[in-house]
């Protein structure tokens, strides 16, 4: 990690820079695709998945068979564990749920908000170095709480044209309706635009790689998407009061992720940075993916403080998909969080409780779209309808108002909708 001391506010905003990507002709690779697969349906997506994954594909579709059969490969200790998380992320979302209150605006106007779930939506839940079923949790789980009447949901196979086992057992625990073995830009592009075999998505949910992030980004005029969810990162705000073994831990579970992972230390002692970079190296060589992690780690930064304010000043601009507080007036310092996706209070608070078991939904903004998207959420799966009721007593009171208005925008048809009812009313 490059560690940078006291850095001024002017070069803050390089220092804070992601990772580039190393493919200069990303738009056009990915448009390429959607475009493909839009025409040319599920024979194109054999061929990228062929190019891609290295497996020939002749059904898409997992079968029930398949899923029986992967459920009985997964370990009893695996599933009670994921038992464990669905029970509390289903707790946790389902607290989401709002109350419909009908206002009643003015005498005789009553005005309320409905939650209505979205029918079809579709979940990507990556595959690659480490198979994430975590994901299928954290997408499916508050998709079948919100009601959704089908959960597609597609997931790159492995070179026999297997998925994950765990990952088959966790989709059919949590209710997915249907499964494909399809990745990358090509399984956004089914669910954003149909094939064959795949329907179409109203809403397509889930994190990727840089091409998945950018194919979602270009269907999002044809589909709704959850938010731009790319290569995972992580911010940590130390102080004394910090653990280094554990700050240091934490950077690793993010920086193994993937090599375009990217994690941020900010802390107000330069003691801490010290024995946390000692920590990191002596960690590291324990790690099975010590590769991956060191080359995330090499894009990564250490950024030394003048006070808690300041660090948390950076924190804010970099605008983290995860950011741990491990600082001694943790519960103070996160009313002052204004940019970040999830946040974690303590020294005990680990990411990894996030991203499994706590509760909280581990699909975030990254790339420093938490200055401006939210997590998935239970409200992620529903779309709100407004409706609204007025009695002739409510027409009475407002329709003069309603005339006005219209009227100063030159739209009579409207001023006249509400002069036929009043006339109705008042008998003329």
């Amino acid at each position: 990690m490059k560690v940078h001391r006291y850095p001024s506010k002017e070069c803050l905003n390089q220092i804070l820079s992601r990772p580039e990507s190393n493919v200069d002709n990303l738009s056009t690779i990915v448009s390429g695709i959607l475009a493909d697969v839009k025409q040319n349906g599920d024979a194109a997506i054999r061929r990228y998945t062929k190019t891609f994954d290295d497996c020939d594909i002749e059904v898409l579709a997992v079968s029930d068979e398949e899923i029986l059969s992967a459920g009985k490969r997964v370990a009893q200790e695996l599933k009670a564990a994921i038992d464990v998380a669905a029970e509390n992320i289903a707790t946790f979302h389902a607290s989401q749920r709002e109350v419909s209150d009908v206002i009643e605006t003015t005498n005789g106007v009553f005005c309320w908000r409905k939650s209505v779930p979205i029918d079809n939506v579709g979940l990507y839940v990556p595959g690659g170095t480490a198979p994430l079923f975590s994901t299928v949790l954290m997408l499916a789980v508050p998709a079948k709480l919100a009601g959704c009447r089908e959960i597609i949901m597609c997931s790159p196979p492995d070179r026999n044209g297997n998925i994950n086992d765990t990952i088959l057992y966790t989709a059919a625990v949590c209710g997915v309706t249907q499964i494909f073995k399809v990745g990358g830009a090509q399984a956004v592009a089914a669910m954003a635009y149909g094939t064959e075999t795949i329907p179409k998505a109203d809403k397509i949910f889930g994190p990727g790689n840089r091409y998945v992030t950018h194919a979602k980004q270009l269907v999002s005029t044809a589909v709704a998407i959850d938010m731009p969810a790319g290569p995972s990162e992580m911010a940590v705000l130390a102080d004394e009061s910090s653990e280094p073994r554990f700050v240091a831990a934490d950077l690793l579970s993010q920086a193994e992720h993937g090599v375009d992972s990217q994690v941020l230390l900010v802390s107000t002692s330069g003691n801490v940075i010290e024995q946390t970079l000692a920590e990191l190296e002596k960690q590291l060589s324990g790690l099975p993916r010590r590769g991956i992690a060191s080359a995330a780690l090499e894009k990564s930064t250490a950024i030394l403080a003048a006070d808690i304010d300041r660090g948390l000043e950076i924190v804010n601009t970099y605008a983290p998909e995860h950011l741990i507080l491990a600082v001694e007036k943790a519960d103070e310092i996160a009313e002052k969080v204004t940019n970040a996706g999830s946040v974690f209070l303590g020294n005990y608070s680990c990411e990894s409780a996030g991203d499994y078991a706590s509760g909280t939904n581990h699909t975030l903004p990254t790339g420093g779209f938490a200055r401006s998207f939210s997590g998935v959420s239970l409200d992620s799966f529903v779309k709100k309808i407004t409706f609204q009721r007025l009695t002739a007593e409510g027409m009475r009171n407002l329709g003069p108002a309603i005339e006005t208005m219209a009227a100063a925008e030159g739209l009579d048809a409207h001023r006249r909708a509400v002069s036929i009812r009043l006339e109705d009313i008042n008998g003329i």
